[in-house]
């Protein structure tokens, strides 16, 4: 008889401290190298693709609606065919958009339909934002005016003001969200800033703010939480190893302390 296979239970093999599940917008380029940068050591991730949405049209506050409220049933029984510790609702707009009863109930009727815990993105920006005892803050994405707005009322229905806010120039696709520079992310997040801030929010699966979290941080001398970010934060009290694979902030630093 051999013996058992021991990347089963070996973290540096890619497995046995848990299994991370994600669903994903089909356009969305970032959240899965997001995901496996985070996560941590020995966490297997698995994902499924989300549909729902015209790519060719600007993600406002109608498309994203519509994408949360297309069918779950499908992607969620092929996720949980790997039965994983949680899953994580990859769009923080699709559920924002509609508010956070909607949020809650999407969470709550997603679980019971893949017999697994369920996170979404803007709920656990709003979990962050709470952990880090944030009340007042900046608030940055790529997203419409228009959706910024039910951004920063889904906030406020939590008790996070937004002091200030910024937005890229113009209305982004679906790609161009997904294609901003890193660079691009940090200087939006520098518009954002505000004295009063307690910290700042960048919000979007599919914007590549998990790279700049640090140098943000160090120059606004604040906090900074981003969708992606949060997820991982979100998904560790339902796995066996909580100590994501890098800071990543204080947000991150504090669970790898804890």
């Amino acid at each position: 008889m051999t013996g058992p296979d021991r990347r089963e239970t070996d973290p540096g093999a890619g497995r046995g401290a848990g299994r991370l599940a994600a669903l994903v917008p089909f356009t969305n380029t970032n959240l899965e190298p997001d995901l496996a940068l985070l996560a941590p050591p020995g966490v297997s991730l698995h994902v499924a693709r989300l549909g729902g949405y015209d790519v060719d049209a600007v993600p406002d506050e109608a498309q994203m609606g519509g994408l949360g409220e297309a069918a779950l049933e499908e992607p969620l029984r092929l996720v949980a065919g790997v039965r994983p510790d949680v899953i994580l609702y990859g769009c923080t707009s699709a559920t924002l958009a509609h508010g956070p009863a909607f949020d809650a109930a999407l969470s709550a009727r997603a679980a019971a339909l893949a017999g697994a815990a369920v996170v979404t993105a803007a709920g656990a920006v709003v979990a962050a934002c709470r952990h880090l005892g944030l009340q007042r803050v900046a608030f940055a994405s790529p997203y419409v005016p228009s959706l910024n707005d039910r951004a920063i009322a889904f906030l406020a229905h939590a008790g996070i003001e937004t002091v200030h806010r910024a937005e890229v120039p113009g209305a982004l696709g679906n790609h161009e969200q997904g294609a901003l520079a890193s660079e691009d992310v940090l200087a939006l997040g520098r518009r954002a800033q505000h004295p009063a801030a307690e910290g700042i929010v960048l919000s979007c699966t599919d914007m590549r703010a998990v790279e700049i979290v640090e140098r943000l941080e160090a120059e606004a001398g604040l906090p900074v939480i981003t969708s992606n970010q949060a997820l991982i934060f979100a998904a560790l009290p339902y796995l066996r190893h909580a100590q994501p694979r890098r800071p990543c902030g204080h947000l991150l630093a504090s669970a790898r302390a804890a």
